[in-house]
């Protein structure tokens, strides 16, 4: 049998990369830097072609944004029409000229989509950033924890993240489960890094516990800033996730992020596409600010989707610095080589999670293929009766947008999740909601998981609102809307969960679609699900 060929480099339109010849790019940079006016417009020209043609959209505009970003984070601001006629680097920048950086850097955005390749849909118009201040006390500035996030790590702990612009502050969780009374403290490590000349601050974790389930904790990070509270989630079921997908960092969002915080629960699983700060690493500072209030407070458990990729070729190749350095995940506990692909269990057991990674390899042969074998294989059914997955790329979808990008991980992995009798596969990366019978190979199978697209959170590129009527899928394809939301996944016991996905209408997160689940653990072959579901819009 032939070797299975590597696994696929995507780019935004779904297909794979054309061959480029770059042997020509160090002379041509040369010619650029060395030759007269004629020919560095030439240079210029081949090098924008080049980047046109290699590299996908979303590093077209990142190249723009970071050599133009350079100058502070409040160049940033400018970029997004926020905050102008303040000054940039002192009083460098007058309104007048903070106006001309925006046209410039517009300008030559405008000629990257130019000389990029169209896709295949059309977005409607991006939503203004929401760029959260970083409201920080005169005194001692530097010591403030913030972007602080919570995560699960084995049955009793919990991963407390934070970020300080002193790197010499400590990595210290003090904790209790009184206000203002520490019992107990525990100590961690910290790390930064580098992207272009953005340096990162401090960046903190510390594994706090054991901890007791379903129990209020206050705590405080490096002796400093406010003090924090967090919840423990249950060691028995019933267990209440939030899912979202496609966050960003948008007035949508804050709607999405509104709704969740307006209902309880008790973990948020979020299958890729954080910040969208796409090499703008600043970003990174303003999405933590800005879901801190949530974040803090329950376990946020995450994948990377596409935008978490950020390299850039010839000038910067390491992929998911950032999203490595800030949102580590429990891999070593789970076995797992890498902070892409990862498990873990809920509900003392009741419940396992596989995150998957879409953006690293998959096929056969490959560390993610093997993990996930060993991973499924020591899932014993009788003990755990739900098994949920989440990855970024949709294996079924009916939409325009990203047709196909899941396809060749679907194949490589789909098996294993239909031996393993997968409940449920969460997605995102395509911005709306779809939900899908129990599928497997293209056929409505009642021993297979459902799969849920909720690529919905409120990311600043929009919905995709068109759905492919005749798709040789769209008849397994129970329910799709193109609107914002979150959706909640309840396993109130062994046997029964029930799934619901509220949009966000006005001012209230309105349920739009529910459908209770049985656990394919339990069931027999003829009652594994309720396929139809049931469709609120038709009661």
């Amino acid at each position: 049998m032939a070797a299975s060929p590597p696994s696929p480099t995507y780019h935004r339109n779904g297909t794979h990369k054309e061959h480029t010849d770059t042997a020509s790019l160090p002379r041509t940079l040369l010619l650029l830097i060395m030759g007269k006016t004629t020919r560095r417009v030439v240079a210029l020209t081949r090098i924008l072609y080049y980047f046109a043609v290699a590299v996908p959209v979303e590093g077209l505009i990142g190249i723009a944004k970071v050599f133009f970003s350079l100058i502070n984070e409040r160049c940033l601001r400018y970029m997004s029409q926020q905050e102008l006629g303040r000054s940039c680097t002192g009083d460098l920048l007058s309104g007048a000229m903070a106006n001309s950086w925006r046209l410039l850097v517009q300008g030559l955005t405008s000629l990257v989509f130019l000389c990029a390749r169209a896709e295949e849909y059309v977005r409607p118009p991006p939503s203004p950033l929401v760029l959260v201040a970083n409201n920080k006390p005169a005194s001692h500035p530097q010591q403030v924890p913030a972007l602080v996030h919570i995560s699960t790590v084995g049955a009793n702990n919990m991963r407390i993240s934070w970020v300080t612009d002193d790197r010499k502050a400590p990595s210290v969780v003090e904790y209790g489960k009184s206000p203002g009374k520490y019992t107990a403290s525990a100590m961690g490590d910290h790390a930064t890094y580098q992207y272009f000349f953005y340096k990162s601050g401090a960046i903190h974790h510390v594994t706090i516990g054991p901890l007791e389930p379903s129990t209020t904790y206050y705590y405080r990070c490096s002796k400093a800033g406010d003090e924090l509270s967090l919840r423990t989630p249950p060691a028995i079921l019933p267990i209440e996730f939030v899912v979202i997908g496609d966050l960003g960092q948008t007035g949508w969002t804050a709607s999405t992020l509104s709704h969740i915080g307006a209902g309880d629960y008790d973990m948020l699983l979020l299958p890729g596409d954080l910040s969208y700060a796409d090499t703008q690493q600043p970003l990174w500072d303003s999405f933590g600010r800005l879901v801190q209030p949530l974040a803090s407070a329950r376990p946020w458990m995450v994948t990377e989707g596409n935008h978490e990729i950020e390299a850039l070729p010839v000038v910067h190749f390491a992929p998911f610095v950032a999203y490595n350095a800030r949102w580590r995940m429990p891999h070593d506990e789970s076995g797992s080589p890498s902070n892409l692909y990862y498990s873990f269990d809920a509900a003392g057991g009741a419940a396992h999670v596989v995150m998957l990674g879409s953006y690293t390899a998959f096929d056969e042969g490959s560390e993610q293929r093997r993990w996930l074998e060993s991973d499924l294989a020591r899932v014993d059914r009788r003990r755990t009766p739900w098994l949920l997955v989440l990855l970024h790329a949709p294996w079924y979808n009916t939409n325009q947008a990203h047709q196909g990008e899941g396809e060749r991980m679907r194949r490589a992995m789909e098996r294993m999740l239909y031996e393993a009798r997968v409940d449920v596969v969460f997605a995102g990366h395509v911005h709306a909601y779809e939900r899908f019978t129990r599928i497997y190979d293209n056929e409505a199978d009642s021993r297979s998981p459902m799969h849920i697209t909720i690529g919905d959170g409120g990311n600043r590129e929009g919905l995709a609102l068109k759905f492919i009527k005749d798709h040789k899928s769209a008849h397994l394809s129970v329910f799709r809307e193109a609107s914002f939301g979150h959706g909640r996944l309840r396993i109130v016991n062994e046997t029964s969960a029930v799934w619901t996905w509220h949009r966000n209408d006005d001012e209230h997160a309105t349920v739009r679609d529910e459908v209770w689940l049985e656990s394919l653990a339990a069931a027999k072959p003829s009652q594994a699900a309720t396929t139809g579901g049931r469709d609120i819009d038709k009661l």
